[in-house]
């Protein structure tokens, strides 16, 4: 692994201003060799990508005590993150992940980014991934960074998910948790539905011939459109785009411009990862601080499920908060607003001091 300086290019929308608030990440890739996924294929090579801000520090024993692993949702990348209303709350001088104080870890999951996908050249031929998959090679990265131990886990969408099953798999490598916009069961109802209906799309689009397309499908579009749909809430949406025709011009863009950067084997891929997501008969193996946090406007995971509530009590250190709709909320999307949630971040990092090694 070579890590090298990247140069950040945020543009004027996306606050360029912040970026002087935190360090610099370095970038860089790491190589997981003959990566045996849990379906049985394997990649000679499997690359994923990441960005770290800040300094491990060391204990007595050696052991990094400062490490943060965030990580993303459905379709984004590490990069995500690197943004006003993210790392301009969290990451800058006195914020709650400092970079002068944590070393805040950024990984492309399997897939997604820079990371080992099937756009890369294996289309249809790459191997079938889940999220107990991209959990095992994230552990593998932090094993080549020298980490051994996390201070925490925290994930937003698929990334919050990925939390639940960290806690499980791996309950002794953290000190806290925070997913965030997830539930602790397998995806079903209508979170599997809409996912559903853009698997199904792609697969049956006659343009997509099996993953080995020179044009991206118009089944793509569809995929887009969903995303469109399920990433936000009504209100919101009505705001945006509060006539017939400025809704429809406002689609249409979201889905200009990611046609323009998605590609439909990678997003198929990406929801079919959801399938083997199960974190619900081990949740007692979660042994550390865990405090979750969903919003009540968010279309993919509905409050009135009741889930949540119900199966946190199963957690020992575990509680969930859900927030209440408001101007700020933005439906799912609310996951990468940190002002609307830092202080239960404030709360699981308190909670877990005395876990730190």
């Amino acid at each position: 692994m070579r890590p090298v300086l990247f140069s950040l290019m945020f543009t004027l929308a996306m606050g360029a201003a912040h970026a002087a608030d935190y360090p610099v990440p370095l970038q860089g890739d790491a190589t997981l060799r003959n990566f045996a996924f849990a379906s049985g294929e394997k990649l000679p090579a499997l690359r994923i990508h990441y960005r770290t801000l800040g300094t491990p520090q060391r204990d007595s024993r050696g052991v990094v005590t400062n490490a943060v692993l965030i990580t993303h949702g459905t379709g984004g990348t590490g990069a995500q993150f690197l943004r006003p209303d993210f790392a301009g709350e969290l990451f800058g001088p006195g914020g709650l992940l400092d970079a002068q104080r944590y070393y805040i870890i950024l990984l492309d999951g399997i897939g997604h980014g820079q990371s080992s996908k099937p756009s890369d050249g294996l289309h249809a031929r790459f191997p079938h991934y889940g999220y107990r998959d991209m959990v095992d090679a994230q552990h593998q990265v932090l094993e080549q960074l020298g980490v051994h131990h996390l201070r925490l886990v925290m994930g937003t969408s698929m990334g919050g998910m990925q939390a639940w099953v960290w806690g499980e798999r791996y309950p002794g490598f953290m000190d806290a948790l925070m997913p965030l916009a997830s539930l602790p069961t397998q995806i079903a109802g209508r979170n599997r539905a809409w996912r559903r209906v853009v698997i199904d799309a792609i697969r049956n689009d006659p343009q997509w011939q099996g993953g080995e397309y020179r044009v991206q499908p118009q089944s793509l579009r569809t995929g887009l459109q969903m995303l469109y749909f399920m990433g936000s809430n009504p209100a919101l949406r009505q705001q945006q785009a509060p006539t017939l025709a400025g809704t429809d011009t406002a689609l249409d863009a979201y889905v200009a411009a990611g046609m323009k950067d998605t590609d439909a084997t990678d997003l198929l891929y990406q929801l079919e990862a959801s399938q083997d997501y199960d974190p619900l008969p081990d949740l007692e193996k979660i042994r550390v601080p865990l405090i979750a946090v969903n919003t009540a406007d968010d279309m993919i995971n509905p409050p009135e499920l009741g889930i949540l509530e119900r199966e946190i009590k199963r957690v020992a250190q575990g509680s969930a908060v859900v927030l209440p709709f408001s101007p700020a909320t933005r439906g799912h999307g609310s996951h990468t607003v940190a002002n609307l949630w830092k202080v239960y971040l404030q709360r699981v990092l308190q909670a877990s001091e005395r876990k730190a090694p």
